[in-house]
C-alpha cells in the first residue's frame, strides 16, 4: 500500500471501526514500517483528523465523514463511468433502490442529472429513490424531479449507511424496479458480500425487494470475498463494472447467468 491517500483511507477505517488504534498493530496490518505510520498519523493530526495520543491515534470527532470521502478517491474516474452506465439503465418512473457507498452515491448524481429526467424544472416525480444511505439522501432531497423515502435505522458513521430493524421494517412495505447495490466484494462462488454484516442486512433486504437487482462495483471488487453476505450471484441480475476487468472473469459472471456491462 505506497499511495498515502490509501493508508490514510485504511487508518481512518480503522480509527472508525475500533476507536483508537497502535503504531505497531497499524503497521502490521498495512505491511508498512512504523515509522511510515507515525508520519502518516502524524500528517493527519495536522489535518485535524485524528488525535495523536502516546503509541497511536484517536479519531478527532469532526472526522466523522472521511472514511467514505477518502474512499470516494479511489477509482475515481471508473466509479464515475460505472455510474453513468449504471444510470442509463433506469427508465422514467421507476422506483430505484440505493444502498450507501462511493459507487452507489455516484449512480444517484448520475441519475438526479440525467438531462431526460431533470429538464422541465417542474415538480412532477421522474423518479423516486429508496435509499438507506444519509449522504444520498442529503444530495437527493433538493431534486424536484425525485420523489426521495429514506428507510430508518441506525447511521454508521463509517458508511452513512442507516441499518438495523427499523430499516429493513419499512423495506418489507414497498416494491422497488430495480436495485443498484454498492458491494465491497463479489465473486461467482460466494456472491455480493460486505465487511459489516448489519450493513450486509438491509443491502439483502433491499435486493429482495427489486425486480432486478443491479451490482455497481470497480474491478477491484472482483473475484473477492467480503465477511459478510448481501445474496448470492444468482440474485444479480446485471454487473456494472470498468473496462479493466479481466475479460476471463466477466465470463465468469456470464456464464452464471449475470449480465455483464463494462464501462
Amino acid at each position: 500500500m505506497a499511495a498515502p491517500q490509501a493508508r490514510w483511507s485504511a487508518l481512518l477505517e480503522m480509527l472508525t471501526r475500533d476507536g483508537r488504534l497502535e503504531v505497531e498493530a497499524a503497521a502490521e496490518e498495512l505491511r508498512v514500517s512504523a515509522a511510515t505510520i507515525r508520519r502518516d498519523l502524524d500528517e493527519l493530526a495536522r489535518q485535524q483528523m485524528v488525535t495523536r495520543t502516546h503509541g497511536g491515534a484517536a479519531l478527532n470527532a469532526i472526522a466523522y465523514d472521511l472514511p467514505l470521502r477518502y474512499k470516494a478517491a479511489r477509482n475515481a474516474p471508473e466509479k464515475e463511468r460505472i455510474a453513468q452506465a449504471a444510470a442509463g439503465l433506469v427508465k422514467a418512473g421507476a422506483v430505484v433502490g440505493l444502498n450507501g457507498g462511493t459507487t452507489t452515491t455516484e449512480v444517484a448524481r448520475a441519475l438526479a442529472t440525467r438531462a431526460d429526467l431533470s429538464s422541465g424544472g417542474g415538480t412532477e416525480t421522474a423518479v423516486t429513490v429508496v435509499t438507506n444511505a444519509l449522504n444520498i439522501a442529503n444530495e437527493l432531497v433538493v431534486r424536484r424531479h425525485v420523489k426521495l423515502v429514506v428507510t430508518g435505522g441506525v447511521a454508521r458513521p463509517a458508511s452513512y449507511e442507516l441499518i438495523g430493524p427499523l430499516a429493513t421494517e419499512l423495506l418489507a412495505e414497498i416494491a422497488l424496479d430495480l436495485v443498484f447495490i454498492g458491494v465491497d466484494a463479489i465473486d461467482v462462488a460466494h456472491g455480493a458480500t460486505a465487511h459489516h454484516e448489519g450493513e450486509a442486512s438491509i443491502n439483502r433486504a433491499l435486493a429482495r425487494r427489486a425486480q432486478r437487482v443491479i451490482a455497481v462495483a470497480d474491478s477491484s471488487k472482483l473475484d473477492r470475498r467480503a465477511f459478510a453476505r448481501i445474496c448470492p450471484v444468482e440474485d444479480i441480475d446485471v454487473l456494472v463494472t470498468d473496462k479493466a476487468a479481466p475479460d476471463e472473469l466477466t465470463q465468469s459472471f456470464v456464464a452464471a447467468g449475470v449480465e455483464v456491462i463494462r464501462a
